[in-house]
């Protein structure tokens, strides 16, 4: 009798013992769920406040369809627009690259355009610095990029400055390899003079932001600012997918609801996460644009070689698995 009631305790015991882990493992998965909805909830939110709709609606009118992304190899205008002078208004595209995706391949490029390049601007039926599209809106930018690149543009996203050093900010700032010492001044009034030494440096907000600005003092000119836009985008990345970072969505996305206009919706960035959970910086592939520097008219222009945006336009409908309409 005695062996069995130690038995029945011990049995006991263990129920007990059991009950207890299933109590804790329970409660972990009410916290993650938590968390999760909680992060659902403020990406949605972040998205409402950001979302912008095109006036040609869901699909570019040189898509027969509307892709998905996640789902379908899609492609992105990203502009960093300087509007502080405006007053928030209008404003200029300071900085212009158009990056892609494709989920079958796991791959994404990323085309800086440069800002004085000259091509032909649909809206204002004539042809000008690419920058100049944006005075007319972000729309007349997108089809000016499209018929540059002979390529949909799917999605867009415009950023301010303020919304770029605040994010780099949140994120704990970028880690770069500075190319060679220059100095850049703030977009701050009064301004002050930033300096960088080459080598390896870790930028905060304002620091990333004179970083990608300055072209003046650069030997390449548009083109190493570019180099160097594309280098911010790059860490960027890096960092944002840093655990700590994945932790401050909340802060993130209120800094992106401010500053940012997008027409990406909430379940575009979750399926852009469960696609491309792989990618890293490293599966990034820059393109850069050859051409050549024209002042004939008095006014600076960058002229692309032909025969190389041909090559880049194929490139990126291969890329999209774009075949024309």
């Amino acid at each position: 009798m005695e062996q069995k009631r130690y038995i029945v305790k011990k049995r006991k015991k263990k129920r007990r013992i059991l009950r207890k882990l299933l109590l804790i493992v329970i409660l972990l998965v009410l916290v993650a769920g938590s968390y999760g909805a909680y992060v659902v909830y403020q990406t949605m939110q972040a998205a409402d406040d950001s979302y912008s709709q095109l006036g040609r609606g869901e699909k570019s009118d040189l898509r027969d369809k509307a892709v998905h992304f996640g789902k379908d190899p899609v492609s992105i205008l990203l502009m960093g627009v300087e509007d502080y002078a405006t007053g928030g208004k209008n404003g200029r595209a300071d900085t212009i690259m158009v990056a892609t995706f494709n989920p079958d391949t796991k791959s994404m490029k990323l085309l800086s355009i440069p800002r004085d390049t000259k091509v032909y601007i649909p809206s204002k039926g004539r042809k000008d610095k690419i920058n100049a599209s944006f005075n007319k809106g972000k729309d007349s930018t997108i089809e000016t990029v499209e018929n540059f690149l002979e390529i949909p543009i799917d999605y867009y996203a415009t950023i301010n400055f303020e919304g770029f050093k605040s994010v780099i900010d949140e994120i704990g700032g970028v880690d770069v390899d500075v190319p060679f010492d220059f100095w850049e001044y703030t977009d701050t009034f009064p301004r002050e003079k930033i300096y960088f030494e080459k080598g390896p440096a870790h930028l905060n907000g304002e620091e990333a932001l004179a970083y990608a600005r300055m072209r003046k003092r650069d030997p390449n000119g548009d083109f190493g600012r570019n180099d160097r836009q594309k280098e911010i985008v790059k860490a960027a990345f890096d960092a944002m997918l840093k655990p700590k970072n994945l932790m401050k969505v909340d802060e993130i996305s209120d800094h992106v609801g401010k500053n940012m206009e997008t027409n990406l919706k909430a379940t575009d960035g979750l399926s852009f996460i469960t696609k491309f959970k792989s990618l890293s910086s490293d599966s990034i592939q820059t393109l850069k644009i050859e051409g050549s520097n024209d002042t004939s008219t008095g006014i600076y222009y960058f002229i692309p070689d032909e025969d190389h945006i041909d090559k880049i336009k194929k490139e990126l409908q291969e890329e999209l698995d774009y075949h024309g309409k």
